[in-house]
């Protein structure tokens, strides 16, 4: 947690000397890009420097009151019981603020939503939950933009990618990564047969500019047309773009836009954000050590929920969280799932929470 606390507060302090420097100043694009990273450092940075300065207080204050002056020690042990209480809630805060993980403060991240087991009506389970998430963004005032869409011929998605913008987002929606089980009685189903199906969501933290560099040498840009279900062609030009990153193997496709440029730069926000995405999960598992909980860690492999259409259920199971209003979570009201992981995560953190002294 410290260590967490000390990066964040380091590259807080890179990003205060490079608003001054020269270099990036003559850049207006790097410019706002640092000043946006900067902005969203700033609250976490500054209220773990006041921790700081009260843990030196808090030491001068101990080393006063078992000295030999007699006033410096009265007003000491008188001074000590407040710091440690101020000392003691400030700590409390941070945690609040550092649920999620280091990426917890950004204000933008990408999610897709990819049909798995399921056939048809897996691909059915994705569009609603495409619904789902976008009838909760607007709801908490975020802004969404779609990057890349695949349906199918019934209605369906194969896979979807979109953009999420607004304070809190990308700390709130990385509990929606993993897999969703879903188990109902298809329309399709003549029998009434329950069927189980399967989405995976996965919750990217969008990177800045400054954080992730790639150079066109980086890439190999493959380009084609864009289909629609059956193979039919959405357009007859070459709009459609295939980035793969050369280094990483990371492949990302968009064909949403019928302008190729336009393809091509969300295309790249996806790349730079799963790029980011390896690297930090790279920097997780060396301080796997250091963190127990694992409501957030993003692993789309595991199986986070479960929706039972009959029983009106959701049951996370990552937290043995269960909630039977199933209905109005699939109409948007995702924040109780939210608030109980977030819940969990806290007692966790406060469950580990080192010896200050």
């Amino acid at each position: 947690m410290r260590e967490e606390l000390e990066e964040k507060l380091k590259r807080f302090e890179q990003l205060e000397a490079q608003l001054v420097d020269q270099e990036v100043l003559s850049q207006p694009h790097k410019l706002t890009a640092v000043a946006r990273e900067h902005g969203s450092l700033a609250r976490l940075a500054n209220k773990y420097r006041r921790f700081k300065q009260l843990q030196d207080q808090l030491q001068e204050a101990k080393a006063w009151a078992a000295g030999d002056d007699p006033d410096l020690r009265e007003l000491a042990e008188a001074e000590v019981p407040k710091l440690l209480a101020d000392r003691e809630a400030l700590w409390l805060e941070l945690l609040d603020m550092t649920i999620g993980g280091e990426d917890s403060n950004r204000a933008r991240c990408i999610m897709e939503i990819r049909a798995g087991t399921g056939g048809d009506e897996a691909a059915l389970f994705a569009r609603e939950m495409y619904d789902m998430y976008k009838h909760h963004i607007e709801s908490k005032g975020w802004r969404t933009e779609l990057i890349d869409l695949s349906p199918t011929e019934l209605g369906g998605f194969k896979d979807v990618t979109f953009t999420v913008e607004g304070e809190g987002a990308y700390r709130e929606l990385q509990y929606e990564s993993g897999g969703h089980r879903v188990q109902r009685v298809p329309e399709t189903e003549t029998k009434g047969r329950i069927q189980t199906s399967m989405a995976t969501v996965v919750v990217l933290p969008e990177p800045e500019e400054v954080e992730v560099d790639i150079k066109p040498d980086d890439y190999r840009l493959d380009v084609f047309r864009s289909s629609g279900p059956g193979g039919q062609h959405v357009n007859k030009t070459e709009s459609a773009v295939r980035l793969t990153h050369y280094e990483t193997g990371i492949v990302v496709s968009c064909q949403d836009e019928k302008s190729q440029l336009k393809n091509k730069i969300k295309a790249l926000r996806v790349l730079k954000a799963r790029i980011y995405e390896a690297k930090q999960r790279q920097l997780q598992q060396e301080r796997s050590a250091t963190r127990k909980s694992l409501v957030g860690s993003g692993d789309r492999s595991q199986r986070i929920r479960t929706y039972n259409f009959s029983d009106n259920r959701v049951t996370d199971h990552r937290i043995n969280f269960t909630i039977h209003k199933l209905d109005q979570i699939i109409a948007g009201n995702v924040q109780p799932l939210t608030d109980a992981a977030i819940e969990y995560e806290r007692q966790q953190q406060r469950g580990d929470m080192e010896t200050l002294d």
